[in-house]
């Protein structure tokens, strides 16, 4: 739960605390509207009403157990919208990818029924919830990578080493000082182009090999719960192993993200500098 939750706010937007304001202020309502004695203490209500709030808002925001309550909602909120976004993410693949994602999760349920159903438990270990937790790392990193794989494909190799060798010639042939450092300069965004697209080619090989060990090891459990003689087969299954490396391979694909930006920049920058002048395209 983040630091700056205000516990106050959310006490005061309980239910059960706004119905106890409505029904004071409805009775110091009806007090008020009513003739005779009831009429003259119209206020007790509205005192009585705001007396128990000033004593509701500074008690339970401050216990644990409220507080742990609001933490454990926001906890359940956060997840339920991050599960919304994946979904959304997931229509947005070709059918080749959604195919990929739901075979994955068909197996997923698959495995938990048929563990279930061989141990003759409802309770499934926390180890096979690791595979909970690979498929979401599964479509995370598929997304990564097809962005990457669509970039690249975008990305002219063949003319940025073209550009390279003319802007090679440009500066052996620049007629002044500041002409050759145009030149140079618009050399070092193509050789920074160039070693950018070696990074982003050799970062999607990882998330490939990683998408496709992920897909292994849910056949490999899939395998194992199919034909297991007892629950500690499928414990010594090393599940810690596919999720370090996956936690790995997403830090890596974090370091090369900024790449991509820098790519798209250098890209601007060289496709403008490398034109001919006006002059010379008429």
């Amino acid at each position: 739960m983040p630091e700056n939750t205000n516990y106050v706010k959310e006490a005061a937007k309980e239910p059960l605390n706004i119905w106890g304001m409505v029904s004071f202020l409805a009775v110091g309502v009806y007090a008020y509207a009513s003739h005779g004695l009831i009429h003259d203490f119209s206020w007790i209500p509205l005192v009585a009403g705001a007396a128990a709030e000033t004593l509701y808002l500074s008690t339970l925001p401050v216990t644990t157990a409220y507080r742990r309550l609001v933490d454990r909602r926001a906890s359940e909120k956060a997840f339920a919208e991050k599960q919304r976004q994946r979904e959304q993410l997931i229509r947005t693949f070709d059918p080749r990818e959604r195919d990929a994602v739901e075979y994955l999760r068909r197996l997923k349920f698959d495995i938990y029924k048929n563990y279930q159903t061989s141990t003759r438990s409802s309770e499934l270990p926390d180890r096979i919830h690791g595979l909970d937790q690979a498929w979401e790392a599964y479509v995370d990193l598929l997304d990564t990578y097809r962005r990457r794989k669509y970039h690249l494909r975008s990305t002219n190799l063949t003319q940025i080493k073209n550009q390279i060798q003319q802007a090679e010639r440009s500066i052996a042939s620049a007629p002044d000082e500041t002409t050759r450092r145009l030149f140079e300069q618009n050399l070092e965004f193509l050789e920074k182009r160039l070693r950018n697209y070696s990074n982003i080619e050799n970062s999607m090989k990882r998330a490939e090999a990683q998408l496709q060990s992920i897909e292994s090891f849910f056949q490999l459990v899939n395998d194992e719960v199919m034909t297991m003689q007892s629950p500690e087969q499928i414990s010594a299954l090393d599940f810690d192993s596919l999720l370090s490396s996956i936690e790995l391979t997403k830090e890596i694909m974090e370091e090369t993200a900024p790449v991509l930006s820098q790519l798209d920049a250098a890209e601007r920058a060289a496709s403008t500098s490398t034109r001919p002048p006006i002059a010379q395209r008429q």
